[in-house]
């Protein structure tokens, strides 16, 4: 943001994992107004491939996940937050070793999304990942996962039923997906 747009910023909160900022903002039109901004550091999440993505109907490793704001279990790719100074491709792998247990030989960047621009700067970073050797999860411990295997066919089925609802698990696959029918 330039600061030709935010006039001035007061912090309201800071925790663990974002901070809340009023911001006084300059608009397109001219005018002025307040925004509660979520201040975020920004994610990665990666897209695991345990078979090569090109083949007939690959192998993708899912988690199942207990979240307390979704009030249950949710299907996704694994993901977690940048720490300060990291690379999004270091977080990926970070994260893919944390709560599969898996490295990667492969990892190429497939997009960059904001998660809800109404009201966070949160930009997650998505990866495909191939190549994997499995080995043991490190996972922190608010972390409840499930690990699955799924066949993209399944998981494509899983988003259009709407069993998985995460925006950066769907965006992901489907963002792999067409990665996959495009080579």
């Amino acid at each position: 943001m330039t600061d030709d747009v935010r006039i001035a910023s007061t912090r309201k909160y800071t925790g663990r994992v974002i901070s809340l900022d009023v911001d006084r903002v300059r608009f397109p039109d001219g005018t002025t107004g307040e925004l509660e901004i979520i201040r975020h550091p920004g994610a990665s999440a990666v897209v695991p491939f345990l078979s090569d993505p090109t083949g007939a109907d690959p192998q993708l490793l899912l988690l199942k996940q207990y979240r307390y704001a979704a009030n249950g279990t949710l299907y996704e790719i694994p993901a977690g937050r940048l720490e300060p100074g990291e690379l999004p491709e270091r977080c990926a792998r970070r994260e893919l070793l944390e709560e599969t247990g898996c490295t990667a030989s492969s990892i190429v960047p497939l997009t960059s999304m904001f998660t809800t621009p109404g009201f966070t700067d949160e930009r997650i970073h998505l990866f495909l990942a191939t190549g994997l050797t499995r080995g043991e999860a490190k996972r922190e411990a608010d972390e409840f996962i499930e690990v699955e295997t799924v066949a993209l066919s399944s998981a494509l089925k899983m988003i259009e039923s709407g069993e998985i609802n995460d925006a950066k698990t769907a965006l992901g696959i489907l963002f792999a997906a067409g990665f996959r029918a495009g080579r």
